[in-house]
């Protein structure tokens, strides 16, 4: 039964499945600290909501992608993923906090295309940074 586990076809299964439960609940609380509401967003055409968003997700999948690419066990790939998530949540809080003459979800929200690249931008870049120095 070890060498079943060891077959690089159900370590991708494994990963690719933990990846996509983590991107899940992690996308789900970036939902519960946004003002607007992803999907209804979307689905309205809010180009700027779709490019933050989009964001988020290339920036976690990147941060998973480091994870998987640096350690031998799914634990140790979640433990780092998660911690590379709370990292690009935080950076989130940091970019809100830096701009204080105007909201990033109001302005996201309003469909401030601007505003969504630069937060996709940023999501992005935080995850090579935080994928740099995952071990």
């Amino acid at each position: 039964m070890e060498s079943f586990w060891e077959n690089v076809l159900v370590e991708t299964a494994a990963s690719y499945s933990v990846v996509i439960l983590c991107l899940v609940v992690f996308m789900t609380i970036f939902e519960l600290v946004t003002r607007y509401n992803n999907w209804k967003e979307i689905k309205r055409g809010n180009m700027a909501v779709a490019m933050a968003t989009g964001g988020k997700i290339f920036g976690i999948a990147n941060i998973f992608r480091y994870s998987i690419e640096h350690n031998d066990s799914l634990l140790e790939t979640m433990g780092w993923g998660l911690f590379g998530f709370l990292l690009l949540l935080s950076g989130y809080f940091i970019y809100e906090f830096l701009t204080p003459t105007f909201k990033i979800d109001e302005e996201i929200e309003k469909d401030n295309r601007a505003v969504g690249f630069i937060s996709l931008v940023i999501s992005v870049g935080l995850s090579f940074v935080i994928g740099a120095n995952i071990i």
